[in-house]
């Protein structure tokens, strides 16, 4: 892995923008020339040895009209569409538990592939648990049983193991990480069931209590030395799940953010701090921006709307949101591919159905997009409720090794090559056999996906304007062509 990743990095290195201003559509007054610009492929593919491998380097030449079955990409540079924030994964208890148990030199491995924009992927993003979730290994909060005015509030529990993993991933960074928090339950004694498992709702006596909770825990993250980014409001609101869970109507989330947890936020001086509401399912997620968004005084505390996988595949919903709320910013927030089974740890499905996900998510306006666990050991876990999970990256903890999967890979397709501040551009296909996306890095360089999910050898071509290039495309393989 290490050799490739420096041979593809050897061609050029990404310049990094941190902005995370949302962009209306953008049209540029100059032409974008090819002449004397290179071409450079980035190839994984099934049944081959590549994976992120420097496979091609080509010149554009004026290849004419092509004929109507001939499969074609047309990418057109003129026009920019949303600003890109960056990709990352989650660094839950079970990650962290796992990571503290690898030899150091695995440590160190595992963070370069990740965190390092020359040696490893560049993620920029992160997610953590505020209170357990699924994956932890027990159940635990931050304060004692019924104490509302949180006087015992502390974060003992994160310092063993979550804490140290995010200050070695700020480390790796350069400090040039997202990192946003989300609860999965309040404390038990502040639900309707009295219990942080199976649903239940956050008693309205408490609501001003859990508010400040968020802020408790944002300042001891950063008392700490750890910058919190962002928040969202509850994992998955709609589903009343075995493990952590709480459950929230539209309305009811609409209402906690406006009359409590924006008005709380901004009263300790948090207001910087992207607030991202809904965190649940595609399916839902225009009839949840409709009731959170159409209200001003909730509105005007939401930075943008969370989104998961787990259903089907909806990707119209995300196009709707951000046509209707154009001002609001729409990330992935958590996926993953579940029910882990050690038979299919390299089934070559599971990359795939990141580099489809991705695809179309960012064709559909998101700015952001966050993997689910960035690492869990050969079962999966640890997980208290025995939900276990596949990760891009497994440990066999007793052998102290690093499994990486192709989905590690499929994912730096367009972690490495798209870099924070780049815009999108348009990247038309003519045949459904590939499925492509583009962005305009900062310093100019393109960044173009293409994935053929078929079983077939493609021979495509790729146009800017008059010019192009002919590509050879692997059967089920993603590439990235990087145009400087």
């Amino acid at each position: 892995m290490k050799k490739n990743l420096l041979a593809a990095a050897a061609f050029f290195l990404f310049a990094c923008n941190n902005s995370n201003k949302e962009d209306a559509l953008h049209s540029s007054p100059n032409n974008f020339s090819t002449e004397g610009k290179k071409v450079v492929i980035y190839t994984t593919a099934d049944s081959t040895n590549y994976r992120l491998t420097a496979t091609d380097t080509l010149s554009f030449t004026e290849l004419g009209q092509s004929k109507e079955s001939q499969p074609c990409i047309f990418v057109d540079p003129l026009h920019t569409f949303q600003t890109f924030i960056g990709i990352g994964g989650a660094l839950t208890d079970a990650a962290a538990e796992t990571f503290a148990k690898l030899p150091a030199d695995k440590q160190s491995s595992l963070l370069r592939a990740y965190y390092d924009t020359v040696n490893g992927i560049g993620y920029t993003l992160a997610r953590t648990n505020m209170n357990s979730c699924d994956f932890s290994s027990d159940m635990y909060t931050y304060v004692k049983d019924n104490d509302t005015a949180l006087s015992s509030f502390n974060i003992a529990h994160d310092e063993k193991f979550k804490i140290p993993l995010i200050k070695k991933v700020l480390e790796e960074s350069d400090g040039k990480l997202n990192l946003f928090i989300s609860p999965w339950s309040p404390p038990a004694w502040m639900k309707t069931n009295n219990d942080m498992l199976h649903g239940g709702k956050l008693k309205t006596e408490f609501d001003q209590s859990w508010a400040n909770y968020y802020v408790k825990y944002i300042q001891a993250l950063e008392k700490d030395g750890v910058l919190v980014w962002g928040l969202t409001v509850q994992n998955e609101p709609m589903s009343a799940q075995r493990w952590e869970s709480c459950v929230y109507t539209a309305t009811e989330e609409r209402d906690f953010i406006k009359n409590y947890l924006g008005p709380t936020l901004q009263k300790n001086h948090l207001a910087d701090k992207k607030l991202i509401a809904w965190d649940h399912n595609r399916n839902w997620l225009y009839q949840r921006a409709s009731t959170l968004l159409n209200d001003p005084e909730a509105a005007k505390y939401i930075w943008g709307l969370g989104f998961h996988w787990y259903s089907e595949s909806q990707f119209d919903n995300v196009r709707k949101v951000a046509e209707v709320f154009p001002g609001k910013a729409l990330m992935l927030t958590e996926g993953g591919n579940g029910d882990f089974d050690p038979k299919r740890v390299d089934d070559w499905s599971l990359g795939e159905n990141y580099g489809l996900n991705m695809i179309h998510d960012f064709n559909n306006g998101a700015v952001a997009w966050t993997d689910w666990n960035i690492l869990l050991d050969e079962n999966g876990g640890p997980n208290h409720v025995k939900n276990f999970s596949f990760s891009p990256i497994h440990s066999n903890v007793k052998e102290g090794v690093l499994h990486y999967t192709n989905s590690y890979y499929y994912i730096g397709h367009f972690s490495k090559f798209i870099r924070p501040g780049a815009k999108r551009i348009i990247s038309s296909s003519n045949t459904s056999q590939l499925l492509t996306t583009s962005f305009k890095n900062v310093d100019g360089k393109l960044a173009i996906i293409v994935m053929n999910p078929t079983g077939e050898k493609i021979i495509y071509r790729m146009y800017i304007g008059a010019k192009g290039v002919e590509v050879q495309c692997y059967p089920h393989s993603i590439a990235t062509l990087v145009i400087f």
